[in-house]
């Protein structure tokens, strides 16, 4: 299943339909593998501001939007210019803590994952948990399948909007993807910026679709 983009798919929805999207920051400044915060503080690029306003765009007019952010500015910024690409000049961006970290079980551990090799921890974790092999030890991620019910879980409870905008980190939509989508990811080809899920209901918050999607040119990075 490849990614569809965001502008297509906005473009064909139903008008009694609603979207919750799980989505990636915009593109962000240059991050070292030293840095001591693992880059909670690089921000935005004016490439990704510019990003986060086209997508904002092809959102349609008709319908309420509600926005939820991981803490980190990057995402908050992300969620704002979504908001003001579709032409709300002030939106409020409320930060869930859940979205900075979670499939995090063992902060440590994961700390020790993304230090030793970003992309290749996480992806062993997500090919083990795909291939169900057994878990031992103080793991440092929740078992795929059980976390990523209950993001779909909290999306469904938090947004009451038409438009539900989650924006996040990779580390936490490249999950939800293998789970829902069945995508699969590597070190090399990796999710790209502004992209993700998009999780159609009804009015009464039925699930009908979820579709991987992108608001740029291509959902993967290639390294």
């Amino acid at each position: 299943m490849g990614f569809v983009s965001a502008k297509d798919f906005f473009a064909s929805l139903a008008s009694d339909e609603r979207v919750f999207l799980l989505i990636r920051h915009a593109e962000r400044g240059h991050i070292t593998p030293d840095d001591p915060d693992l880059g909670a503080h690089v921000g935005l690029t004016d490439k990704g501001r510019m990003q986060a306003l086209a997508l904002g765009k092809s959102i349609p007019a008709e319908g309420d939007m509600c926005f939820y952010s991981s803490p980190v500015g990057r995402c908050m910024e992300t969620a704002r210019c979504i908001g003001e690409g579709h032409a709300l000049t002030d939106a409020l961006v409320e930060p869930l803590d859940c979205l900075g970290d979670f499939f995090v079980q063992n902060d440590e551990e994961a700390m020790k994952v993304m230090r030793n090799g970003f992309y290749e921890g996480l992806c062993a974790w997500l090919e083990n948990e795909m291939a169900g092999k057994p878990r031992s030890g103080d793991e440092a991620f929740y078992p795929l399948s059980d976390r990523a019910e209950e993001m779909l879980s909290m999306m469904l409870e938090k947004g009451n909007a038409r438009f539900n905008v989650f924006a996040t980190h990779d580390a936490w939509v490249v999950p939800c993807l293998v789970h829902f989508c069945k995508m699969h990811f590597s070190p090399s080809c990796w999710m790209n910026y502004l992209t993700g899920m998009a999780v159609v209901t009804d009015a009464q918050k039925t699930v009908h679709r979820i579709v991987p999607v992108t608001a740029i040119d291509t959902g993967w990075l290639k390294f």
